[in-house]
């Protein structure tokens, strides 16, 4: 696995951690399916379209994602980057690189790190800081009685103050804590999955849709309505990039699943 990807012991936290109440805008569409996914037959890596027909042949011993139409590949122990086409477009000499974004790569080559460009040019100046914004969040928190509860700015919901802990996802929904197991609300204040969660992570990159979801030292992943997209089943699972995320079964194998939860290896 490249060295930029999230390790599985990052997704395996001793105790339930969470991101604090982080001030985000909505997320207005979803995420739309990915033009070519990953797939893997046997130890050979390619890449299958949305009828998960293979369109990019079974070249490579591993296989990132696309963004902005360029995946990194592994042959062998060193990485390249390929177009949408299959076509080359840096050498695979790299011996790490990561997923771009906003544009950028992280690589490594004769022991030093740097960044690339989409069309494999290395960069030498320093990304511009992001503008600072102020974020509206979706509601007022509560409290009442050492419980915290939430009233919506949009709509009529409120969420009564039963809970130990409210973080928001900024996609119309809530994680709530009750005790050590969490679970979700959404935007109508209804209990769309149980309290019956270790821990539930959204990441900031996928605008924290998507979260991740863990019950006993299992991984799924959290739909955009509340619900799981995909069974607690992985050993680990990374966070979405570019609509397609990395899982490990506890039998070992990895491979990718798109924002339907569909498997793309064997």
């Amino acid at each position: 696995m490249p060295g930029f990807f999230f390790p599985a012991s990052v997704l395996k936290p001793a105790s339930v951690l969470l991101l604090g109440l982080l001030l985000a805008a909505p997320l207005g569409a979803q995420q739309a399916p990915a033009r070519l996914i990953p797939c893997r037959k046997g130890t050979k890596w390619g890449y299958a379209d949305q009828s998960r027909r293979v369109v990019l042949p079974l070249l490579y011993d591993e296989a990132g994602p696309f963004v902005q139409e360029v995946a990194w590949v592994r042959i062998g122990s060193l990485y390249g980057y390929i177009d949408g086409g299959g076509n080359p477009v840096t050498p695979v000499h790299f011996t790490r690189a990561g997923s771009f974004v906003q544009g950028r790569a992280t690589v490594e080559l004769g022991g030093e790190t740097f960044q690339i460009t989409t069309s494999g040019q290395r960069i030498t100046q320093e990304p511009e800081p992001a503008p600072e914004t102020e974020f509206l969040t979706q509601g007022d928190m509560v409290r009442q009685n050492g419980k915290v509860g939430f009233r919506f700015t949009v709509g009529q919901a409120v969420v009564p103050a039963l809970y130990d802990e409210i973080q928001e996802n900024y996609n119309g929904l809530l994680f709530v804590r009750q005790g050590t197991k969490w679970g979700v609300i959404n935007s109508k204040g209804t209990l769309t999955l149980p309290l019956e969660y270790d821990a539930i992570r959204a990441v900031e990159a996928n605008n924290f849709a998507y979260a991740i979801v863990e019950q006993q030292g299992r991984f799924g992943y959290l739909a955009e309505d509340g619900r799981l997209l995909v069974p607690i089943k992985y050993s680990a699972a990374e966070p979405f990039v570019a609509s397609v995320a990395r899982v490990t079964t506890p039998d070992g194998r990895t491979g990718y699943i798109d924002v339907r939860g569909r498997e793309f290896f064997d």
